[in-house]
């Protein structure tokens, strides 16, 4: 059970819209509505609609982003406390999720540009990726023998 709530913790702490405030309850309460994805809410195109926009099984999707993870980045993502790692979801909120985020239609709806699909889908690939490497990093030293 601790396991199940380290993996879910060590994710959330990497999803931007955890890490920041822009009274909506985490992109819950913001309306998006894109052509070519259901209607949903903010919150849930970043947990979902992006990811599935980077393969087509999470399977798929972990061998792709293991595979371009470089030494340096992983030396890197290593680094500071999960405080530090909030600050840094917290900076990938405020200039991309909520930052490139266009203003809402007539109907409170928002509807997001090429740009801000594009942004957001490598945004949560590299998200995905320091998520991975962390987690292996606490996994790694909590179970290391001493």
């Amino acid at each position: 059970m601790a396991l199940k709530f380290l993996l879910h913790f060590v994710g959330d702490l990497h999803q931007p819209l955890h890490a920041s405030d822009d009274h909506d309850r985490g992109g819950n309460d913001k309306k998006v509505a894109a052509t070519w994805i259901k209607a949903g809410n903010l919150h849930h195109y970043w947990d979902t609609e992006f990811v599935a926009l980077l393969e087509t099984d999470a399977k798929s999707i972990a061998s792709d982003l293991i595979g371009h993870i470089s030494r340096d980045q992983q030396k890197q993502w290593q680094r500071g406390s999960p405080s530090d790692w909030a600050k840094d979801s917290f900076l990938v909120a405020k200039a991309d999720a909520y930052g490139l985020l266009s203003e809402p239609s007539s109907g409170g709806s928002y509807g997001p540009s090429e740009k801000y699909v594009k942004t957001a889908t490598a945004d949560v690939a590299l998200q995905l990726s320091k998520a991975g490497v962390r987690l292996a990093f606490v996994l790694n030293n909590a179970l290391r023998k001493h």
